[in-house]
C-alpha cells in the first residue's frame, strides 16, 4: 500500500511538472511573438475590402497597382500593364501569389474580384467605367465604357482589392493576398491580424498586429502615453507637448494629401445664394486656425489641392473679413432686426453646422465659426454626429453646412476629386452641387489623356471653384502621428492607404 502511494505521487507530480513545462513553453513562445497595436480614429463597420478602407490599411487586402511616397504609381499585384488603346487595358498577375488560404491567384481570380466589386459598391463602379473584362491565364482585360485616361490611377482605391470573391463571411474574415489575414473583429471596435507565413513579397517581421478604434483623439494620445498602444493616429495638436518630450515617443507629422473645407447644402435656398457663402468664408481666419488651432500642423488652403500640385491652380487664401461678410450678405437682401440677428423677409438666417470628432481640429473649427458669426448676427447651431457620412446622405434636410475632410488627389491627379465632389451624381456630393461649366470642365478632362492638357484644365476647374464656391476650403492638414519608438522601419504615409505593412518591426 506504502508503495502505491508513493507511486501515485510521483505520477501526479511528474503531471504537474510536466504541466507547469507546457505552459512555460507557451509562455515563452507567446512572449517571442512581435506583436503591435494600433489605435486609430475612424471605426470601420465591415472588413470587407469592396466597401471599407480598413482592409488595405490593415495589410489584409492588396491592390493591382499602388501608389508610392512620390505619388507615383508602382506594380503590386500586377507585375506590369498596356493600355493597348484608348479604352483597352492589360495586366499581367505574378505568378507567385496565393490568397490566405493558399489558392492560386491567377486571372480569372481577379476577374470574380472586380465583378464583385461592380455589384456590390456603386461608387467604384462608377469611377471604375468597367464595361467587360477578359481573363486569359495571368493576364486580364479591361475595357471601359469610353476613354478613360485615369482608369489605372483609379485602380489605386482601396475598395478595387483583390480579394476571393466566392469566400464565406467576408465582411468579418475576407481572404485576401496581404501579409496579414483577420483573426478575429470586431465591428467598430477592434481587428486582430496575424502574418501570413506564404504572403508572395515575404512573411511580415511582426506576428500579431491589433488595430483598435476611438473617435476621442484625447484617449487616443492617453493611450500612446501609458503604452496601451504602439501607434495612435491624428492625434490633436494640443495633446503632442507630453508626447514630444517623453523619451519613448516620438510624433510623426507630415503633410497629407486631404483638405478641410466647410461643405454648403445648396438644396438649402440660403446657401444657394453665392454671396451668402462668400460671406462665411470670410468669416474664416485661416491663419488663426493653422496656427492655434493645428499648432502649425496645416497648411493655409486657396483650393481643394496641396499647393505642392502643379495642377493646385493660382490664387491667393481668401481673407478674414468680417465687414466684408456683413457687405454681402446686406446684398443678399438680409438686414438686422431689433435684436441684432440678421434677417430676410422676416426669416431669421439660422444655420445648422454638423461635425465630427474623429478629426478633432474639426469641432474647433465649427466652435470658431460659430463665435464670428454670432458678432454679425448669424445664429449657427452646432450638432455632433457620430458617422457624419450616414449622417450627411440620410438626413439631406437637416443639416447646413458641415465641417468636412476629403482626400483629394491620392492618387496624385485632381481628376478623382472633380468626379466624385462635384458632379451630381459624385459619391462624395452630399451637398448637390450642380455647377455646369465646372461638369463640362471635368468631361473633358476625363476624355483626355496628354498631362500638360490635364494640368491646364485642372486649374480651370479649380478657378470655377473659387468663384463659385461651393466649398470653403481652410486647410490641408498634416497627418499628426504618435509613435512608441519601439516601432521601427515606419512612417506613416500621405496617401493614408498603407498603415500596417510586411517591413514594419519592433524593438525586442
Amino acid at each position: 500500500m506504502k508503495k502505491y502511494l508513493i507511486g501515485l505521487v510521483m505520477i501526479v507530480l511528474a503531471l504537474l511538472v510536466g504541466c507547469n513545462s507546457n505552459e512555460q513553453s507557451q509562455s515563452q513562445e507567446q512572449s517571442e511573438k512581435k506583436s503591435l497595436t494600433m489605435l486609430f480614429s475612424f471605426p470601420s463597420k465591415t472588413m470587407d475590402p469592396h466597401q471599407d478602407w480598413m482592409g488595405v490599411r490593415a495589410g489584409v487586402a492588396e491592390t493591382l497597382v499602388k501608389i508610392d511616397e512620390n505619388l507615383e504609381i508602382q506594380p503590386w499585384l500586377a507585375e506590369s500593364w498596356e493600355q493597348k488603346d484608348e479604352r483597352s487595358w492589360s495586366f499581367k498577375i505574378r505568378e507567385d501569389i496565393t490568397f490566405h488560404d493558399g489558392t492560386k491567384v491567377d486571372a480569372e481570380a481577379v476577374k470574380a474580384s472586380f465583378e464583385r466589386v461592380l455589384e456590390t459598391n456603386e461608387a467604384i463602379a462608377a469611377s471604375l467605367k468597367i464595361e467587360s473584362m477578359k481573363a486569359n491565364g495571368q493576364e486580364i482585360t479591361f475595357m471601359t465604357k469610353e476613354a478613360y485616361p485615369a482608369f489605372l490611377s483609379e485602380l489605386v482605391h482601396t475598395n478595387a482589392s483583390i480579394i476571393k470573391a466566392d469566400a464565406e463571411n467576408i465582411g468579418e474574415k475576407p481572404i485576401a493576398t496581404g501579409p496579414f489575414k483577420v483573426k478575429s473583429f470586431t465591428s467598430e471596435a477592434e481587428v486582430k491580424l496575424e502574418k501570413y507565413e506564404a504572403y508572395w513579397d515575404g512573411a511580415a517581421k511582426l506576428d500579431e498586429v491589433t488595430i483598435t478604434f476611438n473617435s476621442d483623439g484625447n484617449v487616443r494620445a492617453m493611450a500612446l502615453q501609458s503604452g496601451d498602444a504602439d501607434i495612435a493616429y491624428h492625434l490633436p495638436p494640443e495633446t503632442l507637448k507630453p508626447i514630444e518630450s517623453a523619451e519613448n515617443l516620438r510624433v510623426e507629422s507630415v503633410p497629407s494629401l486631404r483638405v478641410h473645407f466647410l461643405l454648403y447644402n445648396q438644396a438649402k435656398p440660403a446657401l444657394q445664394d453665392e454671396n451668402v457663402r462668400k460671406a462665411l468664408d470670410h468669416l474664416v481666419n485661416r491663419p488663426v486656425a493653422v496656427e492655434e488651432i493645428m499648432s502649425g500642423h496645416a497648411t493655409e488652403a486657396f483650393g481643394p489641392f496641396n499647393p505642392d500640385f502643379p495642377f493646385a491652380g493660382e490664387g491667393t487664401v481668401s481673407s478674414y473679413d468680417p465687414k466684408q461678410a456683413e457687405a454681402l450678405l446686406k446684398e443678399a437682401g438680409y438686414e438686422k432686426n431689433k435684436n441684432g440677428q440678421l434677417e430676410k423677409d422676416g426669416e431669421v438666417l439660422s444655420l445648422k453646422l454638423a461635425t465630427y470628432q474623429g478629426r478633432p481640429e474639426l469641432p474647433l473649427i465649427a466652435q470658431y465659426l460659430q463665435g464670428e458669426a454670432k458678432k454679425i448676427g448669424v445664429e449657427i447651431e452646432i450638432v455632433t454626429i457620430e458617422n457624419i457620412d450616414s449622417y450627411l446622405w440620410e438626413k439631406q434636410k437637416e443639416w447646413d453646412i458641415v465641417t468636412y475632410s476629403n482626400l483629394t488627389a491620392p492618387r496624385g491627379d485632381g481628376g478623382y476629386f472633380f468626379n466624385v465632389a462635384y458632379l451630381p451624381e459624385g459619391a462624395l456630393n452630399p451637398g448637390q452641387i450642380d455647377i455646369p461649366e465646372l461638369n463640362k470642365v471635368t468631361a473633358e478632362l476625363n476624355q483626355t489623356a496628354d498631362k500638360g492638357k490635364r494640368m491646364e484644365l485642372q486649374k480651370n476647374a479649380v478657378s470655377i471653384l473659387q468663384e463659385k464656391l461651393p466649398h470653403s476650403f481652410i486647410m490641408h492638414p498634416h497627418i499628426v502621428v504618435g509613435v512608441n519608438n519601439r516601432v521601427k522601419d515606419w512612417a506613416p504615409g500621405s496617401e493614408e492607404y498603407y498603415l500596417i505593412t510586411n517591413k514594419m518591426d519592433v524593438k525586442k
